[in-house]
């Protein structure tokens, strides 16, 4: 196997391999297409339809990696094929978009007639670190900026660096406009996975740290929701929001997948320290209360009249002021200690060492993952306690 990917909807899974390359539906489970003719590197779908971008493997004979080809799968014909000057890193598509991602190049294309729009220029990107939206209307690519980042009042074209000056900041291109939207200065160190959600809204960023993961908003930047994945450095493999974007699901070299939960109050400090709810409106069982997720924890306290609870008050307003008071003068990194907020639930993948992708069913509440080894998982979360998912399903 030498490329495993979701589509948009995650409702397929696209694979290539030495021979060729597969099309397997997720539910229910089963292989749809299989076309033997040759090595693929890359294989892409535009959500369910037919159409499907192709790039051959880099070291395999016969097989070109600068050379894309988009074909119609029910058709079996070949729609276009394209030239690139090196290597194709990666290939992204929306209804009205296709975006072909080179080490130093991002090519912008319009789907419906294959006419160029518009190429970047970018810092040297061997991982292909992109992503674009799925949604065409609310259409953005997002990528690793320069340094240093271009100012608010020269945002038509990034600037040129040396290769080795990296940055944890983004890049927010709208691939409508064809202008750059917005410079999110996300992390310290160089940035190492994007991801978009369905509607072009919310952007997750990991570093390669891999220790936090941020969401923010698109196109305005706002730092909505922060994450830990943990205390060790590891680096991200994938990243995916559910389709209603209330659930971000990572996975990494540590062989655990995180689910994080995203609350109804974006943002605030106190969204991010109660216990996390159902979409429905269930609540964590060890919090009790609807009342602590209507008016926050604060108010829930002020109902109870035991001393040991009021303590327990009196410490969460005293953390909640020195942070208030101390959080400008003191470095981010020990600001945000004061507001964790841990993964709602995990899983923890049967092999180690294997590189996986991952994504949330739009459908249930159930984790997909895709290992390296040629695997895929079903595990079911429990929205209402989370914990570790049970795995319900596996397959070849």
């Amino acid at each position: 196997m030498l490329f495993a990917n979701f589509n948009q909807d995650f409702t397929c899974i696209s694979v290539g391999t030495r021979k060729g390359y597969s099309i397997t539906n997720c539910d229910p489970f089963g292989r749809v297409y299989t076309m033997n003719d040759g090595a693929r590197g890359i294989v892409e779908m535009l959500f369910c339809t037919s159409l499907i971008a192709l790039v051959g493997a880099a070291d395999q004979p016969q097989s070109s990696p600068r050379k894309l080809q988009i074909v119609n799968t029910k058709r079996q014909s070949m729609i276009c094929e394209l030239l690139f000057p090196s290597s194709i890193l990666a290939v992204k598509l929306n209804r009205k978009t296709l975006v072909i991602v080179l080490e130093a190049e991002i090519y912008i294309y319009d789907i419906s007639n294959m006419r160029l729009l518009h190429v970047i220029e970018t810092t040297p990107n061997p991982e292909a670190i992109v992503a674009l939206s799925p949604s065409a209307d609310n259409s953005y690519l997002a990528y690793p900026s320069a340094v240093p980042s271009p100012t608010t009042a020269n945002l038509t074209q990034p600037p040129q660096t040396t290769p080795t000056q990296q940055s944890g900041d983004v890049l927010l291109f709208s691939t409508r406009s064809l202008t750059v939207a917005n410079v999110i200065q996300a992390h310290k160190a160089p940035i190492s996975f994007l991801s978009i959600n369905s509607t072009g809204t919310l952007l997750a960023t990991a570093s390669d740290k891999g220790t936090v993961i941020r969401v923010w908003s698109i196109p305005g930047a706002e730092k909505l929701y922060q994450f830990r994945r943990g205390t060790r450095e590891a680096r991200i493999y994938s990243m995916n929001f559910n389709l209603v974007s209330t659930l971000l699901a990572v996975s990494s070299a540590h062989d655990t997948v995180h689910i994080f939960k995203l609350g109804p109050q974006r943002g605030s400090p106190q969204s991010r320290s109660k216990p996390p709810s159902s979409p429905g409106g269930s609540v964590d069982s060890r919090d009790g209360s609807q009342t602590a997720l209507d008016a926050g924890y604060d108010a829930y306290v002020d109902k109870k009249k035991n001393s040991s609870v009021s303590l327990r008050r009196r410490s969460l307003n005293l953390t909640k002021n020195l942070t208030a008071s101390v959080g400008t003068y003191l470095p981010s990194a020990v600001t945000e200690m004061w507001e964790p907020s841990r993964d709602f639930a995990f899983l923890r993948l049967p092999t180690s060492g294997s590189r996986c992708a991952v994504a949330l069913s739009g459908t249930m509440p159930q984790v997909m993952v895709i290992s390296a080894e040629g695997y895929f998982y079903l595990y079911n979360i429990d929205l209402e306690n989370g914990g570790e998912c049970s795995l319900t399903k596996q397959y070849r």
